[in-house]
């Protein structure tokens, strides 16, 4: 997987590492007993060099080096049962042919000790990894993982560590994983060649999102002077040009314990880590001097320009204003960590929410759409960056932008910020230090991966705490401190691109045309004996894909390691106002979390396809007697955020019942729920409709993302498109989030007079914001849970003039008891809509869109979560994902991915940045005839179920027990008896659901595309085309 750069992916989230430290924080046996070590101390072939407590994140961290080979290691000991284990190397390439990238997929095919092929995918079925991935960023390569069970955790330890030191690297794999040049139709030697592989057609889909192309290039001609001047992911059109021995010598140069990085995480004792590390890898190394540090940029003597091209996008509110400007700062080195926190605060302060000043400057006069794809600070090279620009702009509005911005600056200079505006800055840290996630070792990991890449300190980078007593001192002492930073690093910095995009109606064809170049020069060079044997090849290829695989060298778990039940989630139900409430005790660290469910079942139809937008808004329009902006100042210093979402739950035993409403969720630290509390108040007693000036603000930066998301989420709207016609469910989703929604808020920014909409969103307001339909949930602490349940009984009475007993617009209602033990019309209930007189239909609809890949999806209607068929089909579509579609999708068709799913009622097939569209059909189809013929083992089905109860069984965050229940109905007894319905899937159950559900015939199904012209599909008048 190519992972961007973390300013792109991770966009405005300031110090995004700790959106997720995770669970118990009382001193226990984990972090007691490594703060046991001393530094000199000889363990396993290593040496302790450091150890250090953290209590901010509660975790003592252990920094060791290896004595024979210099590898460092650092251990995070930590009360957290997820364990998690990562070794990253440092690579630097220094060309385009993405050779890290392929060097990433090909290791992960095989190795000494587990010569079978694609071990990894393999592994993802034998154990109970809460997850497993490997990321080629711009300098390094990672290779997590994460486990809750000791046994796996060993497991997939041997099987990483063979693979990163130890890799086949075979030539089919390479071929296969990074390109190839092959008959179009690999048993036709007269089909015309073409070039193939999984890198190839992944970097061809990431190379179709413009933000991608965008982040890329500024990357590229910031950075020019060394491994930053490239893609590492792979140009796709110099992937071609990667050599096979080129391959396996960047293997032998950068992948040595002398240039590795390992990080362990969690509660398993250190000890066994290092044995087993020293034992299967680095007693078999010598240390080496690895020629991979990154030297500075040389900085510039004066600012550049630059200009770059890309596709025009269908989607745009405004098809004239699609062009992208940017200025971008190189900063400090990342090891500094101190400066590093200062920047990254600094950008905060400068750009984030509506009181930032880049904001009022560029985002509310609309010159664009929204901020650039880069936005704020990137710390994931070794000199950090701060970019700051527009999107969605006018041609001629260039030059402008460029001014507003060197006045910003000038401003920010002369005026500094606000004193309440730096403690909303430092409250979010202190928030994020709190909330607890179930992925915090693998967060940590990304959080001191750059740094530590670069021989800066992680241990430093941990202690947060320090860096917060430090900057508050630097403001005392000197009242201008951040001033300077801005005087220092932006006004007087040399080092400065200005990069804009603009879009080519001729991008594609020129990128077809330089790829068909490329192609032809490549045959031009073959002999006919040159051809012989690229046909020979792709036999062998197509043969070697095409066997029975014997992973039995692999280690597995049994299902016999499975926990045989779950652990319970206990709720209390009450009332308050009453309004149901569900009150769930947990260690939450000083936070309390709130939700409220509203319903929709009173709106009129024709107000539906707003929701989404009315939820997007209403958090940001001002409320009370707060402006928009004081309103996000006070919501910032206050809370850990405000929401609010739709939400749309298929009930759990019947397709065509469903809850449908909008989803309320916030945070707060303890201290601050009455103030998180009087905030919902206001919005519900006096939201402010009447800013059109606002509204557009909002509705352009709203539409702009949802066009911009089409390229990376495109299996999602083809999925959610192809379920459009099977189940109630299926057409609120694509009304409220699917192409429905994207064409939807096009036509909103395109309008020239947005008042209708602002005289909507008061009528939504009433039918939503009304506690009569609506039901509430709080996780807290046990000491909180008494005070939170005061605080919402205040609330409730401060808006019970919002209460209005208004009518359901369909008259079909079912009632779900809250509390399944009571008595039916005893308590309170869910209301779900009831379509008695819903049918199904067939549908295939086809998007062309401007993308060289295909997103495909076919979904056919099953049983919902209940039924006695649920659970075969749900181990059926793992293992036909693992056993079939992965070997026709991804390794002969050279998809990025691809495979089946099961859920909300339906069978769902997807690929994605998949170069072919009617044929991924034909291999969903051809799938469904593997299952009904039986040609699967019992070892198959006993991995399929290790792999659906690693989903099943993946930890809870504290602020996220009971939500199942409280969302959908799915209680502790309908989960344990859905468990036990897995343990019990047998192969004649999965034959026999394959052939009465999935049969052609039995079913009926949706099909959805989004990809490039397609003649074929065109021709053919079963198929809708948009």
């Amino acid at each position: 997987m190519f992972r961007q750069s973390k300013s792109v992916l991770k966009k405005l989230q300031y110090l995004n590492f700790l959106v997720h430290p995770s669970w118990r924080f009382r001193s226990t046996s984990a972090t007691e007993r490594a703060l046991q070590y001393q530094p000199g101390q000889k363990i396993h072939g290593f040496t302790v060099k450091e150890v250090v407590a953290v209590p901010d994140l509660f975790l003592t961290a252990v920094k060791l080096t290896h004595d024979n080979t210099g590898a460092q290691y650092l251990h995070a000991a930590r009360d957290d049962k997820n364990n998690l284990f990562s070794v990253q190397f440092r690579t630097t390439p220094m060309d385009n042919t993405g050779v890290p990238h392929i060097l990433e997929h090909t290791v992960l095919c095989g190795s000494q000790k587990y010569p079978c092929r694609d071990p990894f995918f393999k592994m993802l079925n034998r154990s109970l990894s809460t997850f497993m991935n490997a990321f080629t960023a711009s300098d390094y390569t990672m290779y997590p993982f994460s486990t809750q069970n000791r046994k796996d955790f060993q497991n997939l330890l041997s099987v990483y560590l063979d693979a990163v030191f130890f890799p086949c690297l075979r030539e089919l794999d390479f071929w296969q994983e990074g390109w190839r040049l092959e008959n179009e139709n690999p048993t036709d030697p007269t089909s015309p060649l073409a070039f193939k592989g999984v890198v190839f057609n992944e970097m061809k889909g990431a190379f179709s999102d413009n933000e991608r192309v965008y982040a890329q290039h500024l990357q590229n001609k910031l950075y020019p002077d060394h491994t930053y001047g490239v893609v590492s992911g792979g140009e796709p059109l110099a992937i071609p040009d990667l050599t096979w021995e080129q391959l396996k010598h960047f293997h032998a140069t950068h992948y040595h314990p002398s240039n590795a990085r390992f990080f362990t995480y969690g509660d398993l004792p250190l000890e066994q880590h290092l044995n087993q590390i020293q034992e299967e890898a680095l007693s078999r190394f010598e240390r080496t001097e690895p020629d991979t540090a990154v030297p500075s940029q040389p900085l510039w003597d004066s600012p550049r320009m630059d200009h770059v091209t890309c596709s025009p996008d269908a989607m745009s509110p405004d098809p004239a204003k699609q062009n992208t400007l940017c200025m971008s700062f190189l900063l400090a080195d990342i090891t500094d960590t101190f400066e590093g926190f200062t920047l990254s605060l600094l950008s905060s302060l400068m750009i984030s929410g509506p009181n930032s000043p880049f904001y009022k400057a560029l985002i509310e006069p609309k010159i664009g759409s929204d901020f650039s794809s880069v936005v704020g600070y990137d710390g994931s090279t070794k000199e950090a960056s701060f970019s700051i620009g527009l999107q969605g702009m006018a041609e001629e509005d260039m030059a402008k932008v460029k001014d507003i911005i060197a006045r910003t600056i000038d401003e920010i200079i002369a005026n500094g910020f606000e004193e309440e505006r730096i403690e909303a800055q430092l409250h979010k840290i202190e928030i994020q230090m709190k909330h607890q996630s179930t992925s915090f070792g693998l967060s940590l990991a990304s959080y001191i991966a750059s740094c530590w890449n670069h021989d800066g300190d992680p241990v430093q980078l941990l202690k947060i705490s320090e860096s917060v007593t430090q900057f508050r001192q630097a403001l005392r002492d000197n009242p201008h401190f951040l001033q300077e930073k801005v005087q220092c690093y932006f006004k007087n910095n040399p080092h400065r691109l200005t990069l804009s995009m603009s879009p080519d109606e001729a991008y594609l064809e020129k990128q077809s045309n330089a790829e068909g170049e490329k192609l032809q020069k490549k045959i031009k060079a073959l002999s006919e004996s040159n051809k012989k044997e690229i046909y020979e090849k792709g036999l062998e290829l197509l043969s070697v894909q095409s066997q029975a695989q014997d992973a039995s060298c692999l280690p597995a778990l049994k299902v016999s390691d499975i926990e045989p039940t779950i652990s319970l989630t206990p709720v209390v139900l009450d009332t308050a106002g009453g309004v149901p409430v569900q009150y769930c005790e947990q260690p939450t660290n000083g936070m309390v979390y709130f939700r409220a469910m509203c319903s929709l079942n009173t709106l009129p139809e024709d107000l539906k396809p707003y929701v989404p937008l009315f939820c997007s808004v209403i958090t940001r329009m001002g409320c009370g007697e707060l402006d928009y902006r004081q309103q996000a100042q006070q919501m910032e210093l206050k809370t850990g955020g405000m929401s609010i979402s739709t939400s749309v739950h298929p009930d759990h035993s019947n397709m065509d019942m469903y809850e449908q409403g909008v989803l309320l969720s916030s945070s707060c630290l303890e201290r601050n729920l009455p103030d998180m509390f009087h905030l919902w108040s206001e919005i519900f007693n006096s939201p402010h409709f009447d800013d059109e000036e606002r509204l557009r603000v909002l509705v352009m930066m709203s539409a702009q993302e949802l066009a911009n998301g089409i390229s990376y989420s495109g299996h999602m709207y083809a999925m959610t498109r192809a379920a459009r016609s099977l189940t109630p469910t299926g057409e609120l989703n694509e009304t409220f989030g699917g192409m429905e929604q994207v064409k939807f808020m096009k036509r909103i920014a395109e309008m020239p007079d947005l008042n209708k909409v602002l005289r909507t969103l008061p009528r939504i307001k009433r039918h939503i914001l009304n506690p009569l339909n609506m039901r509430c949930a709080v996780n807290a602490t046990p000491q909180k849970v008494s005070d939170a349940a005061g605080m919402l009984d205040h609330f409730m009475s401060g808006v019970a003039s919002n209460k209005k007993d208004r009518r359901p617009v369909r008259p079909d209602i079912s009632e779900r008891p809250l509390d399944p033990l009571a008595a039916p019309g005893s308590g309170p209930s869910r209301k779900l809509i009831n379509e008695l007189n819903f049918k199904p239909c067939q549908m295939k609809t086809f998007f062309p869109m401007p993308f060289p890949i295909n997103f495909v999806s076919q979904c056919i209607r099953t049983v919902p979560f209940t039924h006695e068929d649920f659970a075969s089909l749900n181990i059926l579509a793992r293992m036909m994902t693992a056993k079939y579609l992965h070997g026709e999708i991804r390794e002969k068709g050279g998809a990025y991915g691809g495979g089946a799913r099961m859920g909300g009622g339906l069978f769902t097939f997807y690929s994605y940045r998949d170069p072919n569209s009617v044929q991924t059909l034909s291999a969903f189809r051809m799938g469904v005839d593997w299952a009904r013929s039986g040609q699967f083992t019992q070892q198959d089905i006993d991995e399929a179920k290790l792999s659906v109860f690693s989903a099943v069984d993946s930890p809870v965050a504290p602020s996220d027990k009971g939500m199942g229940r409280f969302l959908s109905g799915i209680t502790d007894e309908l989960k344990q008896a859905h468990r036990e319905k897995l343990f019990a899937v047998t192969k004649k159950s999965i034959v026999d659901v394959a052939g009465r559900y999935l049969g052609i015939g039995q079913r009926t199904c949706g099909v959805a595309i989004l990809g490039p012209d397609n003649d074929t599909i065109k021709k053919d008048p079963s198929w809708v085309v948009k």
